[in-house]
Order: C-alpha cells, then sequence, then structure tokens
C-alpha cells in the first residue's frame, strides 16, 4: 500500500519555517512528489525524490527555501520549507509512484493524499 498521508500543515507567518510530512505503509520502493494547489489555481509541482538513489528536483520557486528528503526506515518523506512567503499558502499533496523517477507531472503519479493546509500570514 503506497497511499501517502500528509500531515504537518497549520498556520505560520511569514519567515517561518514549517515541515510536512507524507507517510505510506508499505515497503515498496517508490518515489514521492510534492505538489501544490492554491485556491483558483492550477495545482503546481513543489517538488520530489526518486526511489532508489534519492535525487531531488525543485520548482523554481522554491529553490533555496525548500528541502525534500526521505526516512527509507521510516517510509516517509519530509518537505522542509523555510522562509516561507504568503504566497506559498496552498493546500500541499504528496503523491507517489513506483519505480524510480523524478518528474514533475502529476499525471505520472499513481496514488495522492488527501492533502495538508498551509497558511502563511503576512
Amino acid at each position: 500500500q503506497v497511499q501517502p498521508v500528509e500531515s504537518g500543515g497549520r498556520l505560520v507567518q511569514a519567515g517561518d519555517s514549517l515541515r510536512l510530512s507524507c507517510a505510506t505503509s508499505g515497503r515498496t520502493y517508490i518515489s514521492y512528489g510534492w505538489f501544490r494547489q492554491a485556491p483558483g489555481q492550477e495545482r503546481e509541482f513543489v517538488a520530489s525524490i526518486r526511489g532508489g538513489d534519492g535525487y531531488t528536483r525543485y520548482a523554481d520557486f522554491v529553490k533555496g527555501r525548500f528541502t525534500i528528503s526521505r526516512d527509507n526506515a521510516k517510509n516517509t518523506v519530509y518537505l522542509q520549507m523555510n522562509s516561507l512567503k504568503p504566497e506559498d499558502t496552498a493546500v500541499y499533496y504528496c503523491a507517489t509512484v513506483h519505480g524510480s523517477t523524478c518528474t514533475t507531472s502529476s499525471g505520472r503519479y499513481n496514488y495522492w493524499g488527501q492533502g495538508t493546509q498551509v497558511t502563511v500570514s503576512s
């Protein structure tokens, strides 16, 4: 079972840090992606980490501020978000796919979590 479950979203102030978690119950070889969707906007890619070698990719707007990492023993992936901005406000979704990929395309992911709300006040 690779259905992801996100946690960690909450209300923070601009400049604060926040860590999101994405847990799965299986030990299948999988890759993870984080996406976000703000009200009235399309869902967009944030970061991904490839199964196996842990190669990572980031959207340009989060480079240097967000870090994706994984704890294989816990089957959990984290999204560390620093220097948060009001424009980072969105529902953040974790997605998984079997195998080794670092794709930015949401259509390539098979399983999606319910999302966790991140709100950044100015």
